[in-house]
Formats: structure tokens, C-alpha cells, sequence
């Protein structure tokens, strides 16, 4: 059977889904151009072709997730329905679940970005993008009176900051932290920055 050929574009995505694959089983360090190449059973010159370098195919990998993360986001974020019960699944997608390939994905880039300037700048685009968008939402909630908020912003920060410092603690130690605890502190810290109660959060 001939092989389909695909466009410049396909061709792209295929790559860069391998890519990320790769680096959630084998972290950022450990993976080779070799090993993007081998799951799509392409030469290593392919790959080249298309990202020069394996340091632009990481960033360029990790800006394809964040897009595909921020895209859910916002599918989230834009149902018809009211600005808690949106928060509040934010929350609860947020929160690491079974294996969490996807945090540890994020986890990695946070930890090379230190190195990478690029991948610093991907991973800190994606921080602001998220935080906007739930910052948002929040103000959407206060002018509708769901709830009270002079601060948008820094209630985003403040909520994205204790998710991810739970995030990473349960995914480096496994067993202290489960994710129903972890949902339930999340909850209780939103609900006070909203100002209303855990049983109107959860309502």
C-alpha cells in the first residue's frame, strides 16, 4: 500500500506530537531527535528538516501543548453557565489525575526553562495567558454579583500558585498528598477568595 503523503503542515503536528510524547516518558535531557524520529518512522534528517535543532523542537513541542492546553482552558471557560461553577471546573481538570502525563510535561519545562531561555519564554507566555483568562472570568462573576472581587488578577495568581505547588507535590512524592485532598484545599481556597462558601462553590 502506498504511504499517504502528507502536507508541510500534517507532517508539523506529527512531529511535534511525537515530540511531546517523547519528552513526558524520557524528560527534556534524555530525549533525542532519534527518538522522535523512531515512533514516526522517519529518518532523523526529517526531523531536522522541520526543527533544526533539538532544542527548537522542544520549545516548539511545548508551545504546541500549552496551545492545546490554553484551547481547553477556554472551552472551560466559555460554557453557558455561571462564572463559580466555570472556576470550579477549572479546578477540578487542573488537579493532576492517575499517571498526570500532562503535568509531568509541564513539571520538565518548568525545571529546563531555568537553562533555556526559549523554553522559558514559552512557558512563561502560557503562565500569563492562563492567569488572564481566569482573572477574566473572575471579574465577569463579581460584575454579575455572584461574588465579590477588587483584585482579579492577583486572586488568579494566588490560585494558580497553590495549584501548581500541589501539582508538583503530588507528582514528587507519591503517596502523602491524594487528589481528593488536594481538590478539597483548592476549593476552599478559591471559595474564600471569592468570598462565599464551600457549599455555594460546590453547589
Amino acid at each position: 500500500m502506498a504511504r499517504v503523503r502528507l502536507s508541510v503542515a500534517e507532517r508539523r503536528e506529527d512531529l511535534l506530537r511525537a515530540a511531546v510524547e517523547q519528552i513526558e516518558v524520557r524528560g527534556v535531557s534524555a530525549v533525542r531527535i532519534a527518538d522522535v524520529a523512531a515512533v514516526l518512522g522517519v529518518s532523523n534528517a526529517l526531523v531536522l528538516y522541520h526543527f533544526s535543532s533539538k532544542e527548537k523542537l522542544v520549545a516548539a513541542a511545548y508551545a504546541y501543548a500549552a496551545e492545546a492546553d490554553l484551547a481547553h482552558l477556554r472551552k472551560l471557560l466559555t460554557r453557558r453557565t455561571s462564572a463559580v461553577r466555570r472556576l470550579r471546573a477549572v479546578v477540578r481538570w487542573y488537579a493532576p489525575t492517575g499517571r498526570a502525563k500532562g503535568w509531568r510535561l509541564w513539571i520538565e519545562g518548568w525545571a529546563s526553562s531555568l537553562r533555556d531561555p526559549v523554553l522559558r519564554e514559552v512557558a512563561g507566555d502560557l503562565d500569563q495567558q492562563w492567569k488572564a483568562e481566569l482573572a477574566e472570568v473572575i471579574e465577569e462573576g463579581a460584575a454579575a454579583g455572584e461574588f465579590h472581587c477588587e483584585d482579579p488578577m492577583s486572586v488568579a495568581w494566588r490560585l494558580t500558585a497553590l495549584l501548581d505547588g500541589l501539582a508538583v507535590q503530588m507528582m514528587s512524592y507519591a503517596g502523602p498528598l491524594s487528589r481528593a485532598t488536594m481538590l478539597q484545599w483548592t476549593e476552599e481556597a478559591l471559595a474564600r477568595e471569592l468570598g462565599i462558601s464551600h457549599e455555594v462553590l460546590t453547589a
